[in-house]
């Protein structure tokens, strides 16, 4: 069984950009993918495992996974699956949730490999020093309005009070050039991530051939929700299940998934472990 057959048994393929050129790639030899955490808080939560774990599934299958602070995008905040808009960090609360993310990223995905080791990038080191007119004119021109307008993100905060501002509308052009930076500087070929971020995802893999005549893929997993449909981890009814020990302590931590709906057991076990297949069935 190849990755992606592995992938698709553990239920953890929602979209992607192009399958079965994805999977012609893949068998054609290692790949470099990333997937981003923006810095919202000093602490990723169990919801951010997915994302993890999906880079070190691709890892561990001799793959290069590339691990994405927002220092950069973590100061506008993704507008998907949000009501109204978020508060804005300042500089120093950002610079310190992207050190505490850093250090929790490290634990999840091996950076000291011999063979293929991870490599963590912010992408406020190359967003920062572009101006407001250069990335207007390199990257703004290749985006249409009304395709923006409906993404299902845009499209959800514009039906309701608070509607969207400029400021989050611009989200997708961010991801989009950071997975650009990440294909010329990195030979980037794959971006991954939750299926509430396949909009961003593919504006990405749109604007990459249109600025370098190369391919690029993009890949979701599905979104894990709690009986209430809230996204697994940002549980309103005991508090958010956070990766540090000082927010949530390992005990309800453990709790919180040894309390498992017995009817979800197995889909947890695909997802959250690494487990061989016979061993789960």
């Amino acid at each position: 069984m190849n990755l992606l057959e592995d992938l698709r048994w553990r239920d953890l393929i929602a979209d992607c950009t192009d399958l079965d050129g994805l999977g012609r790639r893949l068998a054609g030899g290692p790949i470099t993918l990333y997937c981003g955490f923006d810095p919202t808080g000093d602490s990723l939560h169990a919801g951010h495992l997915m994302g993890q774990f999906t880079l070190r599934r691709f890892q561990l299958a001799g793959h290069h996974p590339i691990p994405l602070a927002g220092g950069a995008t973590g100061m506008i905040g993704d507008p998907g699956g949000r009501s109204s808009e978020r508060n804005l960090l300042g500089r120093d609360e950002l610079v310190h949730n992207v050190t505490c993310i850093t250090r929790q990223l490290a634990k999840f995905i091996d950076f000291e490999s011999s063979t293929n080791p991870a490599r963590l990038v912010d992408n406020a080191e190359w967003t920062a020093p572009v101006s407001y007119i250069d990335f207007l004119r390199d990257i703004g021109k290749h985006f249409s309005v009304n395709v923006m307008l409906a993404k299902e993100s845009v499209r959800a905060r514009l039906g309701s009070d608070s509607g969207i501002s400029y400021t989050e509308f611009s989200y997708m052009l961010l991801q989009a050039y950071d997975f650009l930076h990440l294909r010329q500087t990195f030979n980037c070929e794959l971006q991954i991530g939750g299926s509430d971020q396949y909009g961003n995802i593919v504006a990405g893999c749109d604007l990459i051939p249109k600025k370098l005549g190369v391919a690029a893929w993009g890949l979701t997993f599905p979104l894990i929700t709690d009986a209430g449909g809230q996204k697994f981890g940002k549980s309103t009814g005991g508090g958010a299940v956070w990766l540090d020990p000082a927010k949530t302590s390992p005990y309800r931590f453990y709790q919180h998934f040894i309390n498992t709906d017995d009817s979800r057991v197995v889909e947890y076990l695909k997802k959250f472990t690494f487990l061989p297949h016979e061993q789960i069935e």
